[in-house]
């Protein structure tokens, strides 16, 4: 024993661990302030780090800067060469607009199918067990709100106005489990294919397009949108896309799935079209059995 006390250095070991795991439990101990040790520490090395970040952060402020100044100069030919595409598209608007106004005057033809008079609404009430049939917006016959005009929102058709107050109306959406409503559609690609848009595919949540010709030949990815030709709706409002098409249970027509553009779930803002030609009696709306045993509308 005396011999094992006698190693001066085994007993320095030994101290020096002692206090290195003392120096580090206390380090590891919840504090809410450091040491002076520690303080000086870090304070130091803070110094030190400092000094070193500083010029680091300055040259590599000078690359992201070069790097800013090559991404804004690719960045704005791009936009210069869009901005000459639509300086030439907008000529182009321009010189078709005129010749239809003039195409116009020469038949002398005041009206138009797509003429409509917007009107900003916004949605204030939902009911949870028709939240995906109807919406009430804050627009009414005081505002020139009627009964049957066409509802949309930047995205597309929504639906229709089926009730008014005064300050409020009743928007009845497409995605409606209403088995007569029906809205007058169009394919439009080299040839104009027409149908009707009737009734909701809940699983699918995609709009059913029917009536549609044999003959015609029609693909997913198209385009469709409203006729204009049913009394109600505008015409050329976006309605959706197809995704599917098939025939219909009797095989004499095709029946397509169209993916709805608007999202009917998530909806704040809307328009009204108040349509510049008069409205009249056509596909858009109701059934009946009339429509139904005469095969009336433009899509049949």
């Amino acid at each position: 024993m005396p011999q094992f006390f006698s190693n001066k250095r085994l007993i320095l070991l030994l101290v020096g661990m002692i206090f290195l795991v003392a120096l580090i439990s206390f380090s590891l101990r919840d504090r809410n302030h450091a040491s002076m040790p520690e303080q000086l520490i870090k304070d130091v090395v803070g110094l030190g780090q400092s000094f070193f970040s500083k010029p680091t952060q300055y040259v590599t402020g000078v690359f992201n800067n070069v790097e800013s100044l090559l991404n804004t100069y690719d960045e704005n030919k791009r936009l210069k060469a869009r901005l000459e595409d639509y300086a030439s598209l907008q000529a182009e608007v321009n010189d078709l607009e005129n010749e239809n106004q003039k195409l116009r005057d020469i038949v002398d033809k005041e009206e138009d199918l797509r003429a409509y008079n917007p009107i900003q609404a916004t949605v204030i009430a939902r009911n949870p067990d028709q939240w995906e049939e109807k919406i009430i917006i804050d627009r009414g016959e005081l505002h020139g709100i009627e009964v049957n005009m066409a509802v949309m929102t930047s995205q597309g058709l929504i639906g229709k106005v089926i009730l008014t107050t005064p300050y409020t109306s009743t928007v009845e959406l497409l995605s409606t489990q209403n088995p007569n409503y029906r809205v007058s559609a169009v394919i439009s690609d080299k040839e104009e294919v027409f149908g009707l848009i009737e009734g909701y595919d809940e699983k699918r949540k995609e709009l059913i397009l029917k009536r549609i010709d044999s003959d015609f030949d029609v693909k997913k990815g198209q385009k469709v949108t409203t006729s204009g030709l049913g009394g109600i709706f505008p015409k050329g409002i976006l309605i959706g896309e197809v995704t599917e098409v098939t025939t219909d249970d009797y095989g004499l027509t095709k029946l397509a799935y169209i993916k709805p553009a608007a999202n009917f779930s998530i909806l704040d803002h809307v328009i009204i079209s108040k349509r510049s030609m008069s409205t009249f009696d056509g596909t858009d709306g109701e059934n009946t059995e009339r429509d139904l045993t005469e095969g009336a509308g433009d899509g049949s």
